[in-house]
């Protein structure tokens, strides 16, 4: 289990400067400017259909927003984070259902999920060195032919796709296609953001 204090300087210094109790509002201020929040849920779902009874992991899962609205769609979807305070945040909003405190790379789930959604610049966001380590428990986590839908921030000092393709390659996934946005804009080589879907052969 990574534990709060085995997270990067860059969560350090954002988790700092947010308030977990208010955090959610942001999304109710873009619902309410008649924006869609769920962008995320949409993909996901997209990407689900077809598919009998999914089950989803909703790695980093923060306070709950991705994981809570696919439930709300009627996906079975269990959530993962290293923060105890997001997470008990999370808890608390649904307690039906399954949320557990720890990181990604400790995953000892044996290809249950059928998709793996990292949301919110979770793969930047583990330490550097385990990074690898992370991909590799999603990975073991899917099911054959699942999923593994990560969407991150390029920038100075994160992992570049090269990476994060390479890492993939290393856990058995293929990339099955890659977006500039949740809404599947096209992704535009040297673009600032990226949302991956790798497939496990």
């Amino acid at each position: 289990m990574v534990m709060p204090e085995t997270l990067p300087d860059d969560w350090d210094r954002w988790r700092r400067s947010v308030d977990v109790g208010t955090y959610d509002d942001r999304w109710d201020r873009i619902a309410a400017r008649g924006g869609n929040p769920h962008g995320e849920a949409d993909l996901v779902t997209a990407l689900l259909t077809g598919v009998d009874g999914p089950l989803v992991l909703d790695g980093g899962c923060g306070t709950g927003r991705v994981g809570i609205e696919l439930a709300r769609r009627g996906v079975g979807v269990e959530g993962l984070d290293p923060d105890a305070d997001m997470i008990g945040v999370a808890r608390a909003k649904a307690p039906e259902l399954t949320w557990r405190h720890g990181g990604l790379q400790e995953i000892d789930d044996d290809a249950r999920f059928d998709l793996v959604v990292l949301a919110g610049n979770v793969v930047p966001y583990v330490v550097a060195p385990q990074r690898p380590a992370a991909v590799a428990g999603c990975a073991r986590a899917l099911r054959r032919g699942g999923l593994l839908v990560a969407g991150f921030s390029l920038q100075p000092g994160w992992p570049g796709l090269p990476e994060y393709d390479t890492w993939c390659a290393d856990a058995g996934l293929v990339l099955d296609d890659r977006f500039a946005t949740w809404d599947r804009a096209p992704y535009v080589s040297g673009g600032d953001y990226a949302v991956s879907v790798h497939r496990r052969d």
